[in-house]
């Protein structure tokens, strides 16, 4: 009978990935990076599986940095499946996301981040990219977009099939709450303290865009915090295109995108 080989001594501990670095800090920050990749309770074994999967890839991008793309591909198992059981046809996943997104089974905007998905996939089978093409903070958003679809798919039909206009009204303010409680809690990218991007300190506008956030959460903005958060949006439209960092960008375009749902409150009305 053939022994196995000894094991070997002491396993020295993973390294991170020194491509990861400017995401977080150490390792347990990548625990708020996916908290809100939360599982769907009524998804099966096999949807679950792959779900986890994907989540727990991102967080050992931080090791790996290549399993931030993986984690992405990997996910489209699940909404493939659940997309099939959802419209009772097999087809190409496009077609099924367009089937779905045709149906008002989910939004039209989320259905574009899925096929973006579906995209990165179809290119890294075509060998034009390869498995570094994303950052844990990229397959984050898009693994997102994956949950969130899998969830309102599961929805019983009744539900999911509701007028599309009860769920367009709530969702800015669902997303604005979830993105506030997101920004909360990550870190300001430390290498950017100080630094002003063609004369907009980055530091500042953060905390300008924040309070703005937070008080039209509380209440709303009169007129001077309307004035402000019109200026905000225009330097972050600014800066966020010259940002050489993943994270740094990724965090400044959040922001963006919170500042530009308060202010699609204070649009006048067409008439």
């Amino acid at each position: 009978m053939n022994a196995l080989p000894p094991l070997p001594g002491t396993l020295a501990p993973p390294v991170s990935d020194p491509r990861a670095r400017d995401v977080v800090l150490d390792y347990a920050g990548m625990d708020a990076l996916v908290a809100d990749l939360v599982l769907p309770s009524d998804a099966s074994m096999y949807v679950m599986s792959a779900m986890e999967t994907s989540r727990e890839l991102i967080r050992h991008s931080y090791y790996r940095y290549e399993f931030a793309t993986v984690a992405v591909t990997h996910s489209l198992f699940a909404l493939e499946h659940v997309l099939v059981e959802r419209l009772a046809i097999d087809e190409p996943l496009q077609d099924l996301i367009e089937r779905a997104a045709d149906a008002g089974l989910v939004p039209a905007e989320l259905a574009a981040e899925l096929d973006r998905s579906r995209l990165l996939r179809d290119k890294l089978t075509q060998g034009t990219v390869t498995s570094a093409a994303l950052g844990p903070l990229s397959a984050i958003a898009m693994v997102r977009a994956v949950f969130d679809a899998v969830s309102l798919l599961l929805r019983p039909a009744s539900v999911a099939e509701a007028p599309a206009v009860d769920m367009s009204e709530a969702q800015p303010e669902d997303r604005l709450a979830r993105l506030w409680e997101e920004h909360r809690r990550a870190l300001y990218p430390d290498s950017f303290r100080g630094i002003d991007v063609e004369g907009v300190e980055l530091t500042l506008l953060d905390a300008d865009v924040a309070g703005l956030v937070q008080r039209e959460l509380n209440g709303g903005l009169d007129d001077s915090g309307i004035a402000v958060l019109w200026a905000c949006i225009a330097d972050l439209d600014k800066v966020v295109t010259l940002i050489n960092s993943e994270y740094c960008v990724f965090y400044f375009a959040r922001l963006r995108t919170m500042a530009k749902l308060v202010s699609a409150r204070y649009l006048p009305t067409a008439t």
